[in-house]
């Protein structure tokens, strides 16, 4: 490759701190930019409330905006690439180019759509406390600005803010616990990885859509130590605004989990028996709500069409025996209403009454989210990817 272009603020120290109180660990920040002008300036701000800015690093992967530039204003070290080579490819150039793994205990990988919260360094060092601890990972808050977004992008934020809610606590309580610590996934868009663990790590192998499933399952499969979650470290994302970011977005992720599945297989470990039964709940979810799904709209075929479709005979006799076993009002309910369940907790927890609004097409996402789910699944043996990105449709200004 090219020669990179640095340029920026002052060189890192010269040596971890690798004290033994958690406040003394040393921690860079580094942030993976393509295309990101309008949240650039908004993510390295929040940065800068926690860190001083010669332990912030920008690298700028082929933009060909004014992210750069921007960035550099704020006097923080910015690495630019002359040729894309995606967000794997960008991380790994700047850990290698100021030598991040020689100099620091901890680096914060931090996305640049994505703000920290005042607690998040106070809480990382809290948990990198513990030695055995490899990686920190960020709980995500979707950001909630509806006046700025479409009822496309409120469905979407709200549907995401349901399930990072969820799925934290599902991980906060059970996969990150000491003794099992199984989680699959150290979200790429706010965590921090400690630096004797970072230096084992294949940031960028080839043929991968992403890099955060693929570095959990290195800190699994290699030993390197657990993984720890906890809500202290809150980081505030911007979810896709369009549903076509939306299905981008979901199939980038869907297509390198099982990509990184494909890349590390099996090996006997207790992450692989869990990780095992979590492939097997997902598939047979998407497939039973797929299924189910399927039949409701043949199940309506009669009303959306006045009873024509009855006067074919194969259709009839099929229908008829349907019927006779799940009528439309039960397919209906046992869709819908466990669904929206969910949607009115959150919608107390959250205090957001909206949610009982936005809520009624979530049931359509998750049937979207299955499709994307089992429709990626083959697609990680056939496709190999080069890693690049493509920058979603941004709003200045998360929080």
């Amino acid at each position: 490759g090219e020669p990179p272009a640095p340029a920026g603020a002052a060189p890192a120290p010269s040596t971890p701190a690798g004290a033994d109180d958690p406040e003394q660990l040393s921690l860079a920040v580094v942030i993976p930019a393509h295309n990101e002008e309008p949240v650039i300036d908004a993510a390295i701000t929040s940065a800068l409330r926690l860190f001083d800015r010669w332990d912030i690093y920008v690298v700028s992967d082929s933009s060909r905006d004014a992210t750069a530039d921007i960035a550099a204003e704020t006097g923080v070290n910015v690495l630019e690439l002359l040729t894309n080579r995606g967000k794997a490819g960008a991380i790994d150039a700047v850990v290698e180019e100021f030598e991040l793994t020689e100099h620091y205990d901890g680096v914060v990988i931090l996305d640049a759509d994505t703000e920290l919260d005042s607690g998040y360094v106070t809480g990382a060092r809290r948990q990198l406390g513990d030695p055995g601890v490899a990686a920190v990972a960020g709980f995500v808050v979707a950001e909630w600005k509806p006046k700025q977004r479409t009822v496309v992008g409120r469905i979407i934020s709200a549907y995401r803010d349901r399930l990072y809610w969820f799925l934290q606590y599902l991980m906060r309580f059970g996969q990150t616990w000491r003794h099992t610590s199984t989680t699959f996934i150290v979200p790429g868009f706010a965590s921090v990885y400690r630096t004797r663990a970072l230096k084992s790590i294949d940031i960028n192998p080839k043929g991968l859509v992403i890099e955060d499933f693929n570095m959990t399952f290195e800190v699994h499969h290699k030993r390197l130590g657990r993984i720890s979650m906890r809500p202290d470290t809150k980081a505030y994302c911007q979810d896709p605004f369009t549903l076509g970011d939306y299905v981008k977005q979901v199939r980038r992720w869907t297509l390198g989990f099982w990509q990184t599945v494909r890349r590390h297989g099996v090996w006997p470990s207790l992450f692989w028996f869990a990780l095992f039964f979590y492939i097997l709940e997902v598939v047979v979810v998407s497939v039973l709500l797929l299924a189910t799904a399927l039949l409701a709209v043949f199940a309506l075929l009669p009303l959306v069409t006045g009873g024509a479709v009855l006067d074919i005979d194969a259709y009839a006799g099929a229908y008829g025996a349907v019927a006779a076993v799940l009528p439309l009002t039960t397919i209906l309910i046992g869709l819908f209403v466990p669904d929206y369940i969910l949607t009115c907790i959150l919608a107390t927890v959250r205090r957001r009454p909206s949610y009982l609004v936005y809520g009624l097409f979530f049931l359509p996402m998750r049937i979207l989210d299955s499709y994307l789910t089992l429709r990626t699944a083959p697609q990680a043996w056939t496709t190999r990817s080069d890693g690049r990105w493509k920058s979603p449709t941004r709003a200045s200004g998360v929080l």
